[in-house]
Parts: C-alpha cells; sequence; structure tokens
C-alpha cells in the first residue's frame, strides 16, 4: 500500500460502499502527491511544512467526506 492508501484507511471498509473506497481513494491520491513532494530534498522546510499541512487536511476532509456519504436519517 502507498503511504496515501494508508492514511485513508484504504482497506477499512466494512459496509463494501463503492462510494466510500471511490472517496477514499481520490483522497489517497492526493496524499501520495503531498507526501512525494514533502520528501523530495530540494524542498525547503517551509515547503515540507506546507505539505504536511496539507496532508493532515486531506485526512480530515476524507473523513468527513465518507461521513456525510453514509450518513443516515
Amino acid at each position: 500500500m502507498t503511504f496515501g492508501e494508508k492514511a485513508v484507511g484504504l482497506s477499512f471498509n466494512p459496509s463494501g460502499d463503492d462510494t466510500v473506497s471511490k472517496i477514499k481513494s481520490l483522497y489517497a491520491q492526493i496524499i501520495d502527491i503531498a507526501h512525494d513532494a514533502r520528501n523530495n530534498p530540494v524542498a525547503s522546510s517551509e515547503q515540507k511544512r506546507l505539505h504536511s499541512i496539507a496532508i493532515t487536511e486531506a485526512q480530515g476532509a476524507q473523513m468527513w467526506a465518507v461521513k456525510a456519504a453514509t450518513w443516515q436519517e
């Protein structure tokens, strides 16, 4: 699994919901992009910090998106 797939818990989808899988997969891709950029040796410390924040915020957004997709009245 990639860093992003681990970060979003891609394999955790007890209901097998296709929308949840799609949301997690797309956020995993975003997180992988930020993770790769953060690990770029020419990235400044500020760029690394900003990429780390982006990863954290993407994880939060992914969780809210899954919550919205699985919300039941």
